[in-house]
């Protein structure tokens, strides 16, 4: 690690002497990587570092290049902008650098805070208690614009693939892409969404019954229910969404209403998000189709929840 990155962490933390510890995951496509760096003469034993440096075959002014770049610039942009404002736990961001391809952040390390459990799968309860989290998240951010954000959140939406819906199968939700879209970007009751909102970016306090969230690349405005069918989708197979889906929408909508203004006019929003809800899925699955037909996360239920968009467009 750079010597000037090394002295910004130390600063950062009030540190008189840091180890960088292992590496915890490499970014996608060789993107950086993610460490954990020990320290001596802090309150904080250890923090996260999050190095973005663009990889030296990277081509400038290919559109996949250009996504991950801008993505990185809007998580730094949210953790100095928006994060000092969310009462939904993340980690606080101590310190931040971008230097021509290198960007640095320096983040609270929330195994230290009570949140190094992770999961690859979960109980109905620990699925709740990440729904609880983004149904505070999208209450704190209604209506909020995502000014230095995503203008859409989410990083499988439509403008930013056009590669992979030309690569999809000719067919009635290739011809709906857009009509879907539209749909989703026209809704009345606008919020931030966390935009990647797996169960691989949620970390669990040791009972399950509290969570964290981490990586906002692809924060931004848009529709909450976006985030909820992608959490439903990364923790739920497709027999288990039949079974499950109905009650655990309906303890998003109970915290989502605990939580929002009450000069929100509650019953439309959640008719809304509700009516956009297979809207929301059949996009993913659009997405997927052209991306990775094969994928474990196209099944019966997708493909029912997209069927049933096609007929309500009359497609």
């Amino acid at each position: 690690m750079k010597q000037e990155y090394q002295d910004l962490i130390l600063q950062a933390c009030g540190a008189s002497q840091l180890r960088v510890g292992a590496t915890i995951q490499t970014l996608w496509s060789g993107y950086g990587e993610i460490i954990r760096v020990h320290l001596d003469g802090s309150d904080r034993p250890s923090v996260i570092v999050k190095h973005v440096t663009f990889p030296g075959d990277a081509e400038r002014t290919d559109r996949s290049h250009i996504r991950k770049a801008k993505s990185y610039q809007v998580e730094s942009r949210w953790y100095q902008e928006y994060s000092a404002e969310s009462s939904c736990r993340i980690p606080a961001c101590l310190a931040a650098h971008s230097c021509g391809d290198d960007m640095l952040l320096v983040l609270e390390d929330l195994d230290v805070a009570g949140f190094d459990q992770r999961r690859t799968s979960v109980n109905d309860g620990e699925i709740r208690a990440c729904l609880s989290w983004l149904a505070h998240f999208h209450a704190l951010f209604l209506g909020v614009e995502p000014d230095g954000l995503w203008p859409v959140g989410t990083y499988w939406h439509l403008e930013t693939r056009p590669d992979e819906l030309e690569a999809m199968e000719e067919g009635q939700l290739k011809a709906a892409a857009g009509d879907i879209d539209r749909m989703l970007n026209g809704c009345h009751f606008k919020t931030l969404v966390h935009g990647d909102a797996k169960l691989a970016n949620f970390c669990f306090s040791p009972g399950g019954q509290d969570v964290a969230a981490v990586d906002f690349q692809y924060v931004g405005g848009g529709c909450g229910i976006k985030d909820v069918i992608y959490l439903l989708g990364s923790c739920l197979k497709g027999r288990e969404c039949q079974k499950k889906v109905p009650g655990l929408l309906s303890h998003y909508f109970t915290e989502l209403k605990l939580s929002v203004n009450k000069e929100v006019d509650f019953a439309s929003l959640e008719a809304e998000w509700r009516e956009l809800f297979a809207f929301a899925w059949a996009d993913f699955d659009r997405f997927l189709l052209g991306w990775m037909p094969g994928h474990w996360k196209i099944n019966s239920y997708s493909q029912q929840l997209t069927n049933e968009v096609l007929c309500k467009l009359k497609l």
